[in-house]
């Protein structure tokens, strides 16, 4: 019998009952064709793979990341509350010893929900992750954590909600944004004044293979976790990189998804995107269980692949060199650029355009921080929507000063004519909502 050198579990929820619509790219064929695949290859008869069985979140695991207008309800249905749980199943039993790494095969997505939500954006109402990462928090005393997203589309939803936390390292490996959907993610996107540098964006141009994304994993982002030291690495794994992808325009491969894993070690993965559901999918995930088992993958191959069509040009090679090089100098020069940011001043302001591309929903953000040496910051985001809905949403973080406390009670107590103001206090872990009566 194979015994697995790292003791791994699997959570797998297809959501038979969600889907956008019924031809959708988004939809359950997505993990049934692989949950055939790990059945046909034998994984679960493996010494060491686990299969669990995904439970739930509860509204207060939403509350601690999200504010959902007009309530948790309203913009999740029962198979959001099964995919976060499915997260929160794995890691409750990495964090129990049960297992040593790992590997939530749940939909519906969510990488793209942002703090405050409205809606649906880039099929995401949810982030599966950031629910995760702070029930850890909560219930664990996680400190820091590292979020290494390698799905295809920028990690733009996770990227807002860890903007001001410099006890997060985000890094987002993905197609440049200038080429693809949400278009954003580029290397001068570092997080906010108290926690530049602690986001690091890292576009690669399209037809990028393995050599381009196994050379960022190696010059890049292991020295980067070396030097960051988190206490639990999360993988992001979105894998719309794959060639055979309908929606994207890469050139990874199952065998270089399998190598990105051995060499990243995650304690804990999360199906993100991948949209090839027949040809790549199902190889794609055996090579991930196997390299975060330990187990030998080098002959999971998809039916179509060539490593010499799959070769990126010199040009590519020398893009993502420089790419690396940049975000590198930027992480070397956060402590001086995060003082450039806070520059003096008392607050921070930015004003933000976001697009609800799934449910049509248009979102104008108008957010203050309050500028601290001594934590993240007191935020504070007025919200209006295209739906009639104008919120103010308050978020006082969990390591919060005296002060931030105090400025972040008094924007809640003295908020003037919204549909709703909301208080997610993490320093006590509670949540209050006033609203117009």
């Amino acid at each position: 019998m194979i015994t697995a050198k790292h003791k791994t579990g699997l959570v797998f929820f297809p959501a038979f009952d969600w889907a956008i619509s019924p031809t959708h790219p988004e939809r359950e064929e997505r993990l049934l064709y692989t949950q055939d695949q790990v059945f046909e290859e034998g994984l679960l008869d493996i010494d060491g793979i686990t299969e669990f069985k995904a439970g739930l979140v509860d509204v207060k695991d939403v509350q601690r990341v999200h504010f959902c207008v007009p309530d948790e309800q309203s913009v999740m249905t029962k198979s959001h509350f099964i995919s976060a749980g499915g997260a929160k199943t794995i890691a409750d039993a990495v964090m129990k010893k049960k297992i040593d790494r790992g590997f939530a095969l749940v939909r519906p997505p969510g990488h793209h929900a942002m703090r405050v939500v409205h809606g649906g954006r880039g099929f995401c109402n949810i982030n599966n992750e950031a629910v995760m990462v702070e029930y850890l928090r909560a219930a664990y005393k996680v400190d820091r954590v590292a979020i290494i997203d390698t799905d295809c589309h920028h990690g733009d939803g996770t990227q807002d909600i860890y903007w001001h936390d410099p006890d997060t390292l985000f890094i987002s490996i993905h197609q440049d944004g200038r080429t693809l959907y949400p278009g954003s993610g580029f290397p001068e996107e570092m997080g906010g004044p108290m926690a530049a540098g602690s986001t690091l964006n890292v576009p690669l141009p399209p037809y990028t293979s393995a050599e381009g994304f196994l050379h960022v994993i190696k010059e890049l982002v292991l020295p980067i976790l070396d030097e960051f030291k988190p206490d639990i690495i999360v993988n992001s794994a979105g894998q719309d990189n794959h060639f055979t992808d309908p929606l994207t325009n890469m050139n990874f491969s199952a065998q270089g998804y399998a190598d990105l894993t051995r060499m990243l070690k995650p304690d804990i993965a999360v199906l993100e995107g991948g949209y090839s559901i027949e040809g790549a999918l199902p190889y794609v995930n055996v090579g991930i269980i196997l390299a975060m088992a330990g187990v030998d993958y080098s002959n999971v191959r998809e039916p179509d692949y060539n490593p010499e069509n799959l070769r990126q040009s010199p040009q590519i090679t020398q893009n993502v060199e420089k790419i690396c090089d940049t975000v590198m100098s930027n992480w070397r020069a956060r402590q001086l650029i995060q003082n450039r940011m806070k520059g003096g001043k008392t607050f921070d302001k930015r004003r933000r355009d976001i697009m609800y591309d799934t449910d049509g929903i248009y979102e104008t953000q108008n957010e203050t921080i309050r500028i601290c040496n001594e934590c993240a910051g007191a935020l504070r985001i007025d919200s209006t929507a295209d739906t009639g809905s104008h919120i103010l949403a308050v978020h006082i973080p969990r390591k919060a000063c005296r002060a931030c406390q105090e400025q972040g009670f008094e924007w809640f107590d003295s908020a003037g004519s919204y549909d709703a103001v909301f208080l997610q206090n993490r320093v006590d872990d509670t949540y209050q909502v006033r609203k117009k009566k």
